[in-house]
């Protein structure tokens, strides 16, 4: 008799994935320009490292906000006691402004429909735990960032179905490829409670098209189901077109005042992960007009919360309108110089990248160097990248593409030296 659970002996993590086997390859034998020139370089993790100086700075410069203290006096037993799952008000309110400034303040956003999450990985699980039963399904464009296998069906048991998007129009979603995916469910006897995009893309590195995005709605405003935009690279887009995010179309179309039931259908979840570069600060929230959801997903939330302790630095830092703004500019500096500077590097070598405007990685086109147009010449290529190259980076298949040849190549996880 089997004494654990099966979800405890199942192998559905997706653990399994090249994905995670690069990073397993990459921890047993890391480069280091010192002790280590003969190891593998991590260019398979989207962390964003170019900006740290202006953060570090900021906390030499404010140590009352690093040293968790209030006017000079310390504020620690306050924040090492219990905290409401509901967030330190202050925080909510620095994350949504900072948030509306990322969108150029076209858009605004309510503290009191924002749930904190301890991270994207989180906030992405929450709410598939409050908008699907076991067994029901989203549909997910392809290529799509690799750890949604885990985040949405692991634990919550939701299906993903992929909506097939191609290379002959740079990735972009099409309402064929919509229908198709939607009938595809329908054929498995999948009840389909919605779509969930990346926007930008992760591993795409591009920005989706307001035709896209109005698309998207009206798609699932027609299928009466839900829209979730996970916007955490929104702070990344470097370059045009102009990062759009959803609740811009939104309120375009009038959709709050017009009483159209999409307004509350359509949610989007956020992170400082890879605007800030600090996932190890586990920030995510969930941003919902539907008060049923907010209520929901904050009960969940007692499961994943943010410490006190973050919410307070990161209270003070981002209400620095002065850094923010500065921060965000500078950042959109860095990454358009870094992804620049590997875009150029590549093309010498023979090699092209689809055009990119954000995110934190390029989706590397390789398919001339595949013995065969096949997934298992990809995985051949892989392995001779990261075992002979020793260069960890993604390929294709590990992020559901369709094609063969294709690998995204982080850029912005190695800090630029003297900063």
């Amino acid at each position: 008799m089997c004494m654990l659970s099966r979800k405890a002996t199942c192998n559905s993590h997706g653990q399994d994935s090249s994905y995670f086997l690069g990073w397993q390859e990459y921890e047993k034998n890391p480069f280091h320009e010192v002790r280590n020139t003969k190891g593998i370089i991590q260019m398979g993790l989207a962390e964003n490292q170019l900006c740290f100086d202006i953060l570090k700075s900021w906390i030499a410069n404010n140590p009352d906000a690093a040293g968790f203290k209030r006017n000079g006096e310390s504020i620690f037993a306050e924040l090492a006691l219990f905290q409401d799952y509901h967030g330190i008000p202050e925080f909510k309110k620095a994350l949504t402004e900072f948030m509306s400034e990322i969108r150029g303040n076209k858009v605004s956003f309510d503290p009191n429909h924002l749930v904190l999450a301890a991270g994207a990985t989180s906030a992405n699980e929450t709410l598939m735990f409050c908008l699907a039963n076991h067994g029901e399904a989203f549909l997910l464009p392809t290529p799509y960032y690799p750890g949604f296998d885990r985040d949405l069906k692991w634990r919550t048991g939701v299906e993903i179905v992929p909506i097939h998007c191609t290379s002959s129009n740079g990735f972009q979603i099409t309402e064929t490829a919509l229908q198709e995916a939607y009938l595809e469910a329908q054929k498995r006897n999948l009840r389909v409670k919605g779509v969930l995009v990346t926007n930008p893309s992760n591993p795409l590195g591009t920005t989706m098209t307001r035709n896209e995005l109005n698309m998207l709605v009206s798609f699932v405003d027609e299928k009466g189901i839900h829209l979730v935009s996970d916007e955490i690279y929104s702070g990344t887009a470097f370059s045009t077109p102009s990062f759009v995010s959803v609740m811009e179309i939104l309120k375009e179309r009038k959709c709050d005042e017009n009483g159209s039931q999409v307004w509350k259908r359509v949610h989007v979840v956020y992170s400082l992960s890879k605007d800030l570069g600090l996932p190890g600060f586990r920030v995510g929230a969930i941003y919902s007009n539907d008060d049923t959801v907010v209520a929901a997903a904050t009960k969940m939330s007692s499961f994943g919360l943010v410490s006190s302790q973050t919410q307070y630095l990161l209270a003070a830092m981002l209400s620095d309108k002065k850094l923010t703004k500065n921060y965000i500019s500078e950042n959109h500096k860095r990454l358009r110089q870094r992804q620049k500077k590997l875009v150029s590097g590549l093309q010498k070598a023979g090699i092209s990248c689809l055009k990119g405007n954000a995110g934190l990685f390029c989706w590397v086109d390789m398919r001339h160097l595949l013995r065969s147009n096949t997934f298992e010449a990809e995985m051949e290529l892989w392995k001779k990248i990261v075992y002979e190259v020793r260069l960890n980076i993604s390929p294709g298949s590990s992020c559901h593409c369709t094609e063969p040849g294709w690998f995204r190549v982080c850029f912005a996880n190695i800090p630029i030296p003297g900063r």
